[in-house]
């Protein structure tokens, strides 16, 4: 997983609440096993005209948010089933970070083990980020997950909370498989005294 410490990048707007990981990544798309490739797929009910065109009224499709790697979404961002995909399309669309008053909680903590940080803001905190992308094309901000803040260039400034565990895991760049690995000896020195006969829930913990 890629570690995130701090991150500057150019912000898109979506201004919609209650935004569901079936809208992210539809149902028909999730057949694949690889956890790339999804991005050409985020939003596509939204992005796309059932002529399969760019629907020019989805913000995302906005030549001025072209190539944003922070998402500026409304209150509970990710709410319904809880998909992976739904991050996996996000990290491949080239988001890193996503902003919004409020997220599902299962697509928040599927958000940090994969590397992308949700960061949760007061509406009033992020009514202003959205005025400010409005007003000023190119709008960048800098998510920094070492000082927990976030800043741009004409003196916003906001902080932001994060349990310690997800802190340090994306700070490292540790998913649940790396996290196992960390005791990679110690499995590996349990299993060496382990009775070839039994399984590892009668065999006693790590020492």
């Amino acid at each position: 997983m890629q570690p995130f410490h701090r991150h500057t990048g150019k912000v898109a707007v979506l201004d919609r609440a209650n935004v569901d990981t079936d809208q992210i990544i539809p149902k028909q798309f999730l057949k694949r096993i690889e956890r790339t490739g999804f991005g050409q797929f985020l939003f596509h009910d939204w992005r796309f005209l059932p002529d399969g065109s760019a629907n020019p009224d989805f913000p995302l499709n906005n030549p001025r948010y072209r190539d944003a790697s922070i998402l500026i979404a409304g209150k509970n961002f990710g709410c319904g089933s809880s998909r992976e995909h739904a991050p996996w399309a996000l990290a491949d669309f080239g988001f890193r970070a996503i902003i919004a008053p409020s997220f599902a909680d299962i697509f928040a903590n599927n958000c940090m083990k994969n590397g992308m940080l949700p960061v949760t803001l007061a509406e009033k905190q992020v009514s202003e980020l959205i005025r400010r992308a409005a007003q000023s094309e190119g709008y960048e901000v800098t998510v920094d997950l070492e000082q927990k803040l976030i800043a741009d260039h004409h003196q916003f400034s906001a902080s932001f909370d994060i349990g310690d565990f997800q802190r340090s895991c994306l700070l490292e760049g540790l998913d649940d498989i790396g996290l196992t690995l960390k005791r990679e000896d110690d499995i590996a020195r349990f299993e060496t005294q382990r009775p070839s006969w039994a399984p590892p829930s009668i065999a006693g913990p790590l020492s």
